[in-house]
């Protein structure tokens, strides 16, 4: 598939997932009715974590055969790691990604200030924080081990459903289902990122703090994904392709498929 098509698809789902997930925050996880508006009819926190596995479970089954579905950085230079994808296109990848995530945001941005008195700083637009802007007010090395801990098994999901040994055709179920778990594990302490083009679209709306904390949500993701990617490869001893080129393991030869993740 051609490089630009597989990046229009990379950039489709990251939106996807930016304007469903963090949408699903900021529009529906508390939504107030009633005559003097105290009955919460809101998803809360249950529906936001299904609503993000929900994005990249549609989107994996709807593109990922064009572009490998990862709508994610963490996820492409895990991948990498795991010699499931070529280093020379990480850069494009990462672009398109970060650029959709944007989109997403912005077009969340323009529905929820259609709301009177609606503000991105104020409400926080779901962006991603530690300390005071965490949710239950966990501190900088709990977020950091958080989402290393909770990206490093993310990987270790993706390579395992897409792996060529696994039941064909469910791995976007399995990628969708990991991601509604790790967001049940850890929207209390950092909002979730496990995605750095997912906290940076909301960041750029929100600006000050959002962007000040930015860094631990590039780093600590891309750290579990490369860590994951590296771990699969030494458990699951199988010979990998990368641009062409086998480079055998221990266990008879297969090619891998390109992965679908987030």
């Amino acid at each position: 598939m051609p490089l630009g098509k597989r990046l229009a698809a990379e950039f489709f789902g990251t939106m996807w997932l930016v304007f469903g997930g963090c949408g699903s925050a900021v529009l529906a996880a508390k939504f107030l009715a009633g005559d003097n508006a105290n009955v919460n009819l809101g998803i809360g926190l249950l529906g936001v974590s299904l609503a993000f596995g929900l994005t990249v479970l549609t989107m994996a089954y709807a593109v990922g055969h064009i572009s490998g579905g990862h709508f994610n950085p963490a996820v492409t230079l895990g991948l990498v790691a795991g010699r499931r994808f070529p280093s020379s296109e990480v850069i494009p990848y990462v672009i398109a990604q970060v650029v959709g995530a944007a989109v997403g945001a912005g077009v969340l941005y323009l529905i929820a200030s259609g709301q009177t008195g609606f503000s991105a700083v104020d409400s926080g637009f779901a962006a991603n924080g530690y300390g005071d802007h965490s949710p239950g007010k966990y501190g900088v090395v709990a977020a950091f081990v958080a989402e290393v801990v909770l990206t490093f098994f993310f990987l270790l999901i993706i390579m395992g459903s897409t792996d060529k040994r696994a039941p064909a055709g469910f791995a976007p179920l399995a990628i969708g289902l990991s991601l509604t778990l790790i967001h049940l594990i850890g929207i209390p302490v950092t909002n979730l990122s496990v995605n750095p083009a997912r906290s940076t679209g909301p960041a750029l709306f929100v600006g000050g703090w959002a962007l000040a904390q930015l860094w631990l949500f590039w780093i600590a993701p891309i750290i579990g994904g490369i860590l994951g990617g590296l771990a699969y490869n030494a458990i699951a001893g199988d010979e990998v392709r990368v641009a062409g080129r086998d480079e055998a393991r221990t266990e008879p030869q297969t090619e891998a498929p390109r992965p679908t993740g987030r």
